[in-house]
């Protein structure tokens, strides 16, 4: 196979015009070949083997190839290492696309350009297409998500795939000076780190019981179960109530799945109610989960109400 067929196999049939030069076709047989539609132009200097429709990852090529050097970076990052059908993504939106810092380019159509620091450094220039790292990629997509569940549901979806670890997020994150909730998202990312619930301790605390006058629980109260010594997350001993703040955002095994059951079924024995709350209750929907967990605390005895936490709250 010549180089160029190689060129098109490598880049999903998509070839720019400075390559084609490089190969030595010349200007007028590139012109020629467009005026027979073989190939067709779909940026200036950038050729599609076939007339049909563009699939993504030939969208994601020309982008590429248009403002090269360049790499996909946010959400064409991600996406590409996905692979097509990834639920968080749009195929018909823009192609994300970052160039040095130094550069000033044209924006085309269909296309968002990032001016990144340190973009050799954090580029796979080998990967097909080219695309920062996916630790680059994935504080990028967070930083710029709207609401804190969308942020933290990103790093999960980096995390669970294993297409990334923590220490790298956190190490991308402390080499993007300027990254919009930093100490927040360095928060979440050490709560899945090390698999513990503080973020989402101190979201219940200041989101739910606090602000909707609930009663004070107990925080992290030892309790002997059959699995031994337990620390309760939340305990209202008075009112035969416990709520377990399910940090982890995801289940590494069923034996762990397996534990947090027996867990609320030792505290069903001792005659002790327990209700899971996880990032969506709490940060997405927290006077709605003080509303029921009111109702819970009034049949096991409280005799006080909510109270709303200000204008919208739903209590």
């Amino acid at each position: 196979m010549d180089e160029v067929g190689q060129l098109l196999m490598l880049q999903s049939g998509v070839i720019s015009r400075g390559q084609l030069l490089a190969q030595g076709v010349t200007a007028g047989a590139i012109e020629r070949h467009l005026r027979r539609r073989e190939p067709v132009r779909i940026l200036p200097g950038v050729f599609l083997e076939h007339g049909g429709e563009p699939t993504w990852i030939q969208r994601a090529w020309a982008m590429v190839l248009n403002y090269a050097p360049a790499a996909l970076t946010g959400m064409s990052a991600l996406r590409a290492v996905a692979g097509p059908g990834w639920r968080q993504h749009c195929d018909e939106g823009p192609i994300h696309v970052a160039v040095d810092v130094s550069r000033t380019v044209r924006r085309v159509a269909g296309s968002r350009v990032d001016r990144m620091t340190a973009l050799e450094e954090n580029v796979l220039w080998n990967a097909s297409p080219p695309r920062v790292r996916p630790e680059v990629a994935g504080i990028v997509v967070a930083a710029a998500a709207e609401g804190e569940l969308r942020r933290i549901s990103v790093l999960a979806d980096l995390c669970q795939s294993r297409r990334t670890t923590t220490d790298r997020l956190l190490a991308a994150l402390d080499s993007r000076p300027r990254v919009r909730g930093r100490n927040w998202l360095r928060s979440v990312l050490i709560d899945v780190r090390d698999g513990t619930c503080s973020v989402l301790e101190h979201g219940y605390l200041t989101r739910v019981e606090r602000p909707h006058g609930l009663p004070i629980g107990t925080r992290q109260e030892g309790s002997i179960t059959t699995q031994g010594h337990v620390l309760r997350d939340v305990v209202y001993r008075a009112y035969g109530r416990i709520v377990e703040l399910d940090g982890r955002l995801f289940h590494d095994t069923a034996g762990q799945r397996d534990a947090d059951l027996d867990r609320d079924l030792d505290a069903a024995v001792a005659g002790q109610a327990t209700v899971r709350l996880g990032w969506g209750q709490v940060f997405d929907r927290p006077c709605r989960t003080t509303g029921r967990l009111a109702v819970l605390l009034q049949r096991g005895g409280w005799e006080g109400s909510p109270i709303s936490c200000g204008l919208g709250c739903a209590i």
